[in-house]
């Protein structure tokens, strides 16, 4: 099994991708070992000293190291657990995640239609290009609620990326959307 490795723009964060599956059509996002139970790989990159955060994508897992590691000694850690957690043929995921209610009006379900039309269309394949995603949390007086994950928490450049590129062109193609905020979990 050969697994290749990408730098992202974060730092603290590489992204792995072991050339199969590995979510399929979903994501998660695991902020500590605490929330990381129902996913047994998750769950082994958390035993190796060293990594803060795992984020599972449709191909590709992101692991952002903790400040104090190295990424010369975690990286071929990390690459061992992948490796052991396929060739075991173990599951990523047991059970259905908790899904979070989204914070919408009944009367603005058409743009927000629209807003999730864009994410999913223009936004979401070039943040999974950098490890990352983003969920769309909510739309309330204009203001577009959005979850950074994988990569893209935590990000240096994650603020930059949200005002002036997602808001930017959410404004431009709905007109009703004044800004856009991010909002943990």
């Amino acid at each position: 099994m050969f697994i290749e490795t990408e730098g992202t723009p974060n730092p603290a964060t590489l992204k792995f991708l072991p050339g199969r599956d590995v979510m399929g059509a979903g994501t998660a996002d695991f902020a500590g070992p605490d929330l990381a139970a129902r996913s047994p790989l998750a769950t082994a990159l958390f035993d190796l000293p060293g990594v803060a955060r795992v984020f599972l994508g449709g191909d590709f897992i992101t692991v952002t190291k903790s400040d104090l590691a190295d990424w010369q000694a975690l990286r071929p850690q990390v690459l061992g657990a992948i490796m052991e957690h396929f060739v075991a043929d173990r599951a990523v995921i047991i059970g259905a995640g908790d899904d979070i209610a989204e914070d919408v009006q009944p009367e603005d379900q058409e743009i927000v239609e629209q807003i999730k039309e864009l994410l999913d269309t223009r936004v979401r394949p070039a943040v999974a290009g950098d490890g990352g995603d983003i969920v769309f949390r909510g739309y309330r007086d204009g203001v577009v609620r959005l979850h950074m994950q994988g990569a893209c928490s935590g990000c240096p450049s994650s603020s930059a990326t949200l005002k002036h590129g997602i808001e930017n062109m959410l404004r431009h193609y709905v007109p009703e959307v004044t800004s856009v905020e991010q909002v943990e979990a």
